[in-house]
């Protein structure tokens, strides 16, 4: 058979499962590389050969995008696939006109042939944009569940940065199980809210071999999804969030669009501190694309747990970094804190970042005035943790998901901001999942 050779564009998450579901076992197609883009430190390495299958004994090598023209010639590829998320329609297609001037297809593959179908129900937690606020949503879900008697287990999109072959299938039930799986900060962000509250959370690169794992101990699957992508899984409930912060996105950046065609339930989040004009705009994009879905409104409100540190106090603010980064956001829940507790400064760190800090500021210049919570190595750690000390400031204002004081030592004062998902009025969520109970138990 005369193999078409592939190249998938990915960033270590969608590309692997595209992968695995749809060419890994398919002799018609020969995958030659894949390409990174968006997460640091992942070209240069192998998708391993014990994962990739028998028809690629030697693994499959990753490669920069920006080599994408290069290897599309010397290897004399056919077809790339586009494998990641959250970027605008620009750059899509900007992309497959790269791809289609070197001579190559370009392909998008969807839901039906990529989603994995689930013994157990599953519900889906998605977005419009990275950051609109799916992980306090999913911690939401899965408290009313629990309050209603039923074992709820969490996947969570991939963020498989170190050993892949290790990385398989991990399981995550105590902050111990963290350390062991050698998480990164962004990881541990995701997952240290989930373990805090007595949950077990998995994650990992193969996601059939995962969904076959947390089906044993679970009565219902819930998807947290990452960045703004579609779920790996076929859904029996698929609940989207939207973000009036960055109201019009909703429409277009991809896949964004997609998840909220696909939504069963709209949250528009934020509503509490965006103008009523954005809010009009998201729901005019809801109906104009989806409009039979239930559309929750739904609020963030903040918690800090010492406000007398930032009242009249310079202070350096450290945010959830992929939302300030490919998820475009200037400022975040660490910032509306600092505004509200009356902070007399918020002090720009560009001046004192260092290493991969000072880079992410340069790849990224549309940074508010925040330290962005990098951390997807121990190098990228290390350089948190000296522009941390670097800026001058009387307090740190944390508002990551995790408590940043267990990763990096931070020789000021520091402040913690938390935030959990509000619905306001009806319906809300606890109305939709009883629904959703009562339909799967008949």
């Amino acid at each position: 058979m005369n193999r078409k050779d592939v190249i998938i564009l990915g960033a270590a998450g969608r590309d692997f499962h595209n992968f695995n579901t749809y060419f890994r076992n398919r002799e018609e197609f020969n995958v030659v590389a894949f390409t990174a883009a968006q997460i640091p430190n992942i070209d240069g390495r192998k998708y391993p050969a014990e994962l990739a299958g028998t028809f690629y004994p030697d693994g499959i090598p990753i490669y920069p995008e920006s080599e994408l023209i290069r290897l599309i010639k010397d290897l004399e590829v056919q077809i790339c696939v586009f494998s990641y998320s959250d970027v605008t329609y620009q750059k899509v297609m900007s992309v497959s006109s790269v791809v289609n001037a070197a001579g190559a297809d370009f392909m998008l593959l969807g839901p039906n042939q990529t989603q994995v179908k689930s013994t157990k129900p599953v519900i889906s937690i998605l977005a419009v944009r990275t950051g609109c606020g799916k992980s306090q949503t999913s911690r939401r879900v899965i408290e009313i569940l629990m309050a209603k008697g039923l074992k709820v287990v969490a996947i969570r999109h991939p963020m498989p940065y170190g050993n892949l072959v290790e990385q398989k299938v991990q399981r995550f039930a105590t902050l111990e199980d963290l350390e062991k799986h050698k998480c990164t900060i962004e990881e541990m962000e995701e997952y240290e809210p989930h373990v805090i509250r007595g949950n077990v959370i998995y994650a990992g690169v193969d996601y059939e071999a995962i969904l076959r794992e947390a089906e044993k101990e679970a009565d219902i699957i819930l998807w947290d999804g990452g960045n703004n992508d579609f779920s790996f899984y076929h859904s029996d409930l698929t609940i989207t969030v939207a973000d009036p912060h960055r109201a019009g996105h909703e429409l277009n950046y991809y896949p964004g669009e997609t998840t909220l065609r696909m939504a069963d339930v709209v949250i528009i989040n934020k509503i509490d501190s965006s103008s009523p004009e954005n809010i009009q705009i998201v729901r005019n994009s809801i109906f104009k694309v989806n409009p039979k879905a239930i559309v929750i409104d739904g609020a963030s409100p903040l918690t800090v747990d010492k406000p007398e540190l930032i009242r009249g106090k310079k202070v350096l603010v450290v945010e959830d970094g992929p939302t300030l980064t490919h998820g475009e956001m200037k400022i975040g829940a660490g910032t509306v804190a600092a505004m509200k507790f009356g902070a007399s400064e918020l002090v720009d760190p560009r001046n004192y970042a260092v290493g991969k800090l000072a880079e992410t500021f340069r790849i990224y210049p549309n940074i508010g005035t925040l330290l962005p919570a990098m951390g997807y190595g121990e190098e990228q750690v290390a350089d948190l943790e000296k522009t941390i000390e670097l800026t001058p400031c009387d307090t740190v204002v944390i508002a990551t998901p995790i408590d940043l004081n267990r990763v990096v030592k931070i020789n000021k004062p520091t402040v913690q901001v938390g935030y959990d998902l509000q619905e306001i009025g009806k319906p809300d969520l606890n109305d939709v999942l009883e629904e959703f109970i009562r339909k799967i138990k008949s």
